[in-house]
Parts: structure tokens; C-alpha cells; sequence
């Protein structure tokens, strides 16, 4: 059987959770036994986002292979099956930058280069990528932006070309708009998705499955509005109203809309049976909930929501495990500092300082790792945290006064984290870091062992430094325990110390793995042990 494909596209605005509703649906079409890949089309010229802002593009979820791509792929991996690798998420970068190399070796034998038909032919030839291995039942596409900005142009073509190409049985188009609630009026306007319907019909694309983001579910007459004025069959007009509870609502959301029902009787496929349990077992979990723990998150980018997406996911994966809902406590750590961090950090359970790059904040991050550790609060340091937690430890419990990271000063007299030895030659930034996932030897008798229940573990790596190993055995005589390293024992991969009811840091970044459905053994022994915290 050929794999039949779905493209998402948006209209009116962007953020309207194309990459969610994508998710959503390749939730639901597995629920009933169908298989998906899911791909994420993005219109920058960036390569990928590897050496964007947070601020710019939020959090890079990184791949088992390596790639550094878009926070909606970590939606893709959270809400389904689907394994993702580097093919998955595309830029206009790749695309043009695979171009220009074939042209410069000659490749095009003297003919000119044009978006049409060579931008476009490499467009599709990714998207043909996903099927060459394995064969999944539905190629589900995301096409990143807005329909109406000069990026998308050519992603949009190359999806026309492959409607005119393989026909109305084997490509499918949604696409994703909003209906505004003027407030004034409390009146839901339909205008939008009109307009946007017609950007798309001059391009050559008439959308079959038309999703509306609503405030509130829309009226049948609504409904049939946009269908007569979108030439939209009106049970293919979906009411995509506002989830304020849990994201994982939105798959059931769309359930009870038929989504997965109109695409696949679109397809003239008649719906297999769906088996929906495990999921809407999880969420009723998470609605039933009613103990609270308060989780301290610090870190320098906490005023974008996106930029610690997967962490904030895993949390409350974390929360699910163990029938609580977590509570997050935001904290700049530019702002904390020894005088008042008893006053920030007074009503919390557990304390987490994710990852990151620069020495901004560091000192705010050291002093609430200090707290953690004297205060026997539950600490989880991810990356740079893990590596915040070894310079606390270095400068407060060894007395090495000035110990530090080479990143943040490379003339330290106590460099205890340092640039990884193959990393000290390179010069480019992007897609040069220790990227992807990594075995990692867990040592029995050790809390991580408790947790993982594991000798060996893989997880997803995105970082140039690490503990420099110079150093261990002064840690390890002082009360830190290196329960996790690689199998040549040259890299230090996870640190514990004894005698606190829970001081884990970890080098790598285990929000990449967590799931609703099966959270993450470290966000759920982290919560566990914040659960216990009596304030």
C-alpha cells in the first residue's frame, strides 16, 4: 500500500498549534492501528535552529540521530509513536543549500537553477525520504509559517504539484485558521478564514479539511457558513476551541470532532476501530489530580514559555507518575541572589535549573543549588544545571574558591568543567556540539539506578562541556557519587550526592524521552521526592 499524505498549512496568524493539532492526529490514527511519520516544513534560511535565540524560536528539540529541529517535533514524539531523525524537519536552508552543492559540482549539466522545478523537486524529494525505509499508512506534513508569507511559497507548490501528481486518493490538504471573537460584541467572525481560504485558492490549493482555533466551539450555522463560502463539505469543518485544562486534552478535542474520521473517509478509507484507553486514562489523570508540588524553575529564558517547552512537559509527565499536578515557579536567576533567595524559593518543593549556553545568570543559579543542596530540597540540574551544581560544589563543600567552567572563564584557576577535547578545534557553531544520543553505564547501588531500574541507558546530548575528570576523585572523597559515564569511563554523565533525599544532575537532556504516556524515570523520581517536601 502507498503512503497517503496530509498537509497541514496555516492561516490569519501564526501560533495557532498547527504542530499540536499534527500531533493530535497522528495520535489518533494511531489509536486505531494505522502507522505515521510526521515532518515539520520550516520556511527560515536558517540550516536548522541550533544557533537561533530561545527568544527567536524557543526550545531545539534534538533528535536521537543528532538533528537540532523545531519544538513541534518534540509534540510529534510526545503524542505519538512516530521515530524521528533528522528527515523529519526541514528548512528552506537545507533545501536550498542541497541546491547550490549539486550545482556547484556540476550536477544540473549547464542548465539554469530555478525554484521551479529544482527548489520544489527537492521540496517533494524529502517528503518522498519518509517512505524509502518503511512504508507508514499517512505521511503527515506541518507547512511552518503563515499561507500568505513569500517563505512558504515554494513548500506550498511543491504540495500542489504533488495533488496534481498522485490525485485526490493519496493527497489530502487541511488547513488551520482562526475565527476571532471581536470582545465588544462577543461575536465570532468567519471573515479570516474566508480570506485565508483564498490566499491558498490562488496559489492553486483548495484545502479539504478546514480547522477553525475558536474561543468557543462553533454553532452548526457557523459551520455552514464557512463551508458554503470555503467550498468545504460541512462535517469537514472542524470546531478547534480553546483547551485551558492539559495539551493532552486536544487529541480527545478533536476525537469527538471526527478528525481522524473525515480524514480517512476523505481517502475513502472506511475507520478501523479506535482503542483510545491508554490515553484518555492518562488525561483523566491529570484532571482528577489534586495535590500540588511547587517546582522552582530557574533559568535565564523563563519569560518565553517555549524556550524550556520539553522541560515543562516532562514536569508534568513527572506529575501524572505520581498523581499530583505541578505548579511552576518561575525564577530569573539574574535576580537571586544570597540576600534574598530564601524569600524566592521559601514555598517550594523542588528546585530544576535546565540547560543553556552563557555565563548570564550563572551566579543566581549557583546560590539556589546552594540552597537545594544545604536545604535538602529535591534538585534536578540538567546540562548546564549539572554543571552549575559541580561549580557550587567545587567553590562551596572542596573550597576551591574560584572554581569555574572554561566557558564562562577559560584562565580559572579550578576549571572543573571544560571543553570536550574533541570539540577544542572546531570552529563553526552550528551542528558542531555533542549532539544526540549517547550510551551511558548506570552504577548500580546509585539513586539513578533506582530510578532507571537500568545498567545502560541512551540519552539525547546537546552540549560542548563537561566535568573535567582531573578532578574526580577530590569530588567523590568530598560526598558527590559519579553514578553515570560513558562506557571508556571518560565522561562523567550523571552526579548524585549522598546523603540528600534527592541531588541528581545529568549531562544530557532527558526531557527529549519523556512522554505522557510513559514519563521519564528521572522527572518521575524528582517529582516523587517533591511530593514528600513539607513546607
Amino acid at each position: 500500500m502507498k503512503s497517503r499524505y496530509v498537509f497541514v498549512t496555516g492561516g490569519v496568524c501564526s501560533s495557532l498549534g498547527k504542530g499540536v493539532t499534527v500531533a493530535a492526529l497522528g495520535c489518533l490514527l494511531e489509536s486505531r492501528g494505522y502507522t505515521v511519520a510526521l515532518q515539520k516544513m520550516d520556511p527560515y534560511i536558517n540550516i536548522d535552529p541550533g544557533t537561533m535565540s530561545p527568544y527567536q524560536h524557543g526550545e531545539v528539540f534534538v533528535t536521537n540521530d543528532g538533528a537540532e529541529t523545531d519544538l513541534d517535533l518534540g509534540y510529534y514524539e510526545r503524542f505519538t509513536a512516530s521515530k524521528l531523525s533528522r528527515k523529519n524537519s526541514i528548512s528552506t536552508g537545507q533545501i536550498y543549500n542541497s541546491v547550490i552543492e549539486r550545482e556547484r559540482k556540476g550536477d544540473y549539466l549547464g542548465r539554469t537553477v530555478q525554484v521551479v522545478p529544482h527548489i520544489t523537486n527537492e521540496i517533494r524529494n524529502r517528503i518522498y525520504a519518509l517512505s524509502k525505509e518503511e512504508i507508514p499508512d499517512f505521511i503527515i506534513v506541518e507547512i511552518g509559517g503563515t499561507v500568505g508569507d513569500i517563505e512558504s511559497v515554494p513548500f506550498l507548490e511543491a504540495i500542489r504539484q504533488m495533488r496534481f501528481e498522485h490525485g485526490w486518493d493519496q493527497v489530502l490538504f487541511v488547513h488551520l485558521t482562526l475565527v476571532p471573537t471581536i470582545t465588544v460584541a462577543g461575536e465570532a467572525k468567519t471573515k479570516p478564514t474566508q480570506h485565508s481560504v483564498k490566499e491558498l485558492l490562488a496559489l492553486g490549493i483548495q484545502p479539504d479539511v478546514l480547522i477553525c482555533r475558536i474561543s468557543t466551539p462553533m454553532s452548526k450555522e457557523m459551520k455552514s457558513k464557512i463551508s458554503l463560502f470555503c467550498n468545504v463539505k460541512e462535517e469537514n469543518v472542524i470546531s478547534a476551541s480553546d483547551i485551558t485544562s492539559s495539551i493532552y486534552e486536544v487529541p480527545k478535542m478533536y476525537k469527538e470532532e471526527k478528525l481522524d474520521e473525515v480524514v480517512l473517509k476523505s481517502f475513502g478509507i472506511e475507520p478501523k476501530k479506535s482503542n483510545f484507553i491508554e490515553w484518555d486514562k492518562m488525561v483523566k489523570k491529570i484532571l482528577n489530580a489534586s495535590k500540588k508540588v511547587q517546582i522552582a524553575i530557574v533559568g535565564k529564558y523563563i519569560s518565553l514559555h517555549d524556550a524550556y517547552r520539553s522541560v515543562y512537559e516532562s514536569l508534568s509527565h513527572g506529575g501524572i507518575a505520581n498523581d499530583v499536578i505541578v505548579e511552576l515557579v518561575k525564577i530569573n536567576p539574574e535576580e537571586l541572589d544570597k540576600s534574598n533567595v530564601k524569600e524566592l524559593l521559601k514555598n517550594v518543593n523542588g528546585i530544576l535549573v535546565p540547560g543553556g549556553f552563557g555565563d548570564r545568570g550563572i551566579e543566581g543559579k549557583i546560590v539556589a543549588i546552594q540552597y537545594a543542596r544545604t536545604k535538602n530540597i529535591p534538585f534536578f540540574g540538567i546540562c548546564l544545571g549539572m554543571q552549575c551544581a559541580v561549580i557550587e560544589f567545587g567553590r562551596n563543600v572542596l573550597g576551591f574558591k574560584h572554581a569555574n567552567s572554561t566557558e564562562f572563564n577559560p584562565s580559572t584557576e579550578f576549571p572543573v568543567i571544560s571543553l570536550i577535547e574533541e570539540q577544542a578545534e572546531i570552529e563553526q557553531m552550528g551542528g558542531t556540539m555533542r549532539l544526540g544520543a549517547y550510551p551511558c553505564i548506570v552504577k548500580k547501588n546509585s539513586l539513578a539506578y533506582q530510578e532507571y531500574k537500568s545498567e545502560k541507558i541512551f540519552e539525547r546530548h546537546r552540549h560542548r562541556f563537561e566535568f573535567t575528570l582531573r578532578y574526580k576523585q577530590e569530588f567523590m572523597e568530598a560526598g558527590i557519587d559519579f553514578s553515570g559515564y560513558s562506557p571508556d569511563e571518560k565522561l562523567m554523565e550523571i552526579i548524585e550526592l549522598k546523603n540528600h533525599p534527592w541531588f541528581v544532575g545529568v549531562q544530557y537532556h532527558p526531557e527529549f524521552m519523556s512522554k505522557p504516556i510513559s514519563p521519564h524515570p528521572l522527572f518521575a523520581g524528582f517529582i516523587r521526592a517533591a511530593s514528600k517536601v513539607k513546607i
